[in-house]
């Protein structure tokens, strides 16, 4: 079984996003995208702290950090991009004028809930951030994520145990094994890495999946 790299896992998510796409890249994995966008493809990236029209991170020693997204990582900044108030950004979110967002997430059901601020450890830091207005105010949520956790626990899960960020909303998952779209018929395999089959699969999963049927 090979798994697929956090920069394979950033291309496949870029390659989805279509042409025109308002988005939103989460803290952490998710900010990998802004490296993988398609040449020719216009996608305008916003960052929940005040910025839209980022490019990708810049080369080494050319960093500004007057210039950086929520996670507080150096960004550039394309022709006709701005910056602007927190309010005003989180308007735009909550407001329904995101087209996607990519999240990075603790637990997705198989429902679409989505658990990705806080563990419910007592010593866990919670972490909310705008993660909510985000996953329920952009048109799509997706989530890039690790498949199971160090210690081999299933993140994606038939009920979330996790405190939730929100109820059913998200769309489709990319990991670091499969890209699953989340259906109202259940979780549906759109991809795999090489060398895993279905039933590889299912036993790091902990809700049931299918495979998409062809034509």
């Amino acid at each position: 079984m090979q798994k697929w790299s956090r920069a394979e896992m950033a291309a496949r998510v870029a390659r989805d996003i279509p042409d025109g796409a308002v988005v939103n890249l989460g803290i952490g994995l998710p900010t990998l995208v802004a490296n993988h966008l398609p040449s020719g493809r216009e996608i305008i990236l916003h960052s929940e702290n005040g910025v839209i029209g980022m490019g990708p991170a810049p080369a080494a020693g050319q960093e500004d950090y007057d210039l950086i997204n929520a996670g507080k990582q150096p960004v550039t900044l394309l022709p006709g991009g701005s910056f602007f108030h927190h309010a005003d950004s989180f308007a735009m979110m909550r407001g329904g004028h995101l087209d996607v967002c990519v999240l990075g997430a603790f637990q997705v059901a198989a429902n679409g809930d989505l658990a990705n601020w806080h563990t419910g450890a007592a010593d866990a830091i919670p972490a909310v951030g705008g993660a909510m207005d985000l996953a329920i105010g952009a048109k799509k949520t997706y989530v890039m994520m690790e498949h199971t956790t160090k210690s081999g626990e299933m993140k994606i899960v038939e009920r979330c145990t996790y405190p939730l960020t929100g109820v059913g909303c998200v769309a489709r998952v990319y990991t670091d094994l499969a890209v699953i779209d989340i259906t109202p018929q259940g979780l549906v395999v759109d991809a795999m890495a090489n060398g895993l089959t279905l039933a590889d699969l299912q036993a790091l999963t902990g809700a049931p999946l299918q495979a998409r049927r062809s034509g």
